[in-house]
């Protein structure tokens, strides 16, 4: 299936269900949480070897772990009760560690939540790297296609959210961080009316694009909103849509609310002596204004 298809199923499957509320397990359901199982990470090392979907539902809660979903033989939906399916703001459950480079091998292994199946979907869950600053330390990695994000929360400060494999949604969800805090290099990912938060900092990138000459990689984020996180104090112009991590990096906002925390420049090169903007194809949109950088 190609990647537009993909993410049209996706878009058709999210307006069906992003409605009312969720406070009951689907029949069948793992159910995480005064249920059978303790931890997330329980129910996924709890799913069966089937090309049939599996759910997990995920009780009111704050979780304390790293969960790692790795490849699985069928789809996988997980859900958080919510009061309303369509607003990360009501999400109730949330999973938060606070693994760093700083102590493991590779950005992946930070990851809060880890996904490297197919055929994925997470509806209304919190997903935290508490590291802070200082390293990279991710809140997800998604390392597969075919992989949708509803009414999710993601928060972190450096390298937030891996995009990095394959086609993927995030839809009405909010995600925020400093550094390069969504960054990836082959997942063609769509952003549909996300929001995102940026911390204080004297400068940061919202993006950072890996695109390497090969792949069909891009972000696209439409109809987002980026200002200074909530309860936060974020200077003008400290913050970049991004910055080109690799040579042919590929970045658009569109039809995009962007407050004044965005630099007037949009764009920003990688470093001095190393700009990688050779073959970079970067634009966004705001209300007064475009940018727009391609070579």
């Amino acid at each position: 299936m190609k990647p537009h298809t993909i993410l049209a199923a996706l878009f058709s499957f999210a307006a069906r269900t992003l409605a009312a509320s969720r406070t009951t397990p689907p029949a069948g359901a793992l159910v995480v949480g005064s249920g059978n199982y303790a931890t997330i990470q329980a129910a996924v090392n709890a799913l069966k070897s089937t090309s049939q979907e599996q759910i997990i539902f995920i009780n009111p809660g704050t979780y304390n772990e790293q969960v790692t979903v790795n490849k699985l033989a069928g789809p996988l939906t997980i859900y958080g009760y919510t009061q309303n399916t369509a607003l990360y703001s009501s999400n109730v459950v949330t999973i938060t560690s606070a693994h760093s480079l700083a102590n493991e091998p590779s950005d992946d292994a930070t990851g809060t939540l880890r996904v490297e199946t197919t055929n994925f979907k997470l509806y209304n869950v919190n997903v935290v790297n508490s590291y802070g600053s200082g390293s990279q330390a991710l809140a997800l990695s998604a390392n597969n296609g075919n992989q949708g994000y509803y009414a999710c929360s993601f928060k972190g400060f450096q390298d937030t959210v891996l995009a990095e494999t394959g086609a993927q949604l995030f839809s009405a969800c909010y995600i925020e961080g400093a550094t390069d805090f969504i960054f990836g290099q082959s997942a063609t990912a769509w952003f549909e009316k996300c929001s995102i938060g940026v911390l204080p900092a004297s400068i940061g990138y919202v993006t950072a694009s890996g695109r390497s000459s090969n792949t069909s990689s891009y972000y696209v984020f439409n109809q987002a909103t980026i200002a200074a996180a909530p309860g936060k104090t974020v200077t003008s112009g400290a913050y970049y849509l991004g910055r080109p991590w690799g040579d042919y990096a590929r970045v658009a906002f569109q039809s995009s609310s962007l407050s004044s925390v965005i630099n007037s420049a949009g764009w920003h090169i990688w470093n001095t002596g190393d700009e990688r903007t050779d073959h970079v194809s970067l634009g966004g949109i705001r209300e007064l204004g475009s940018w727009s950088i391609r070579h």
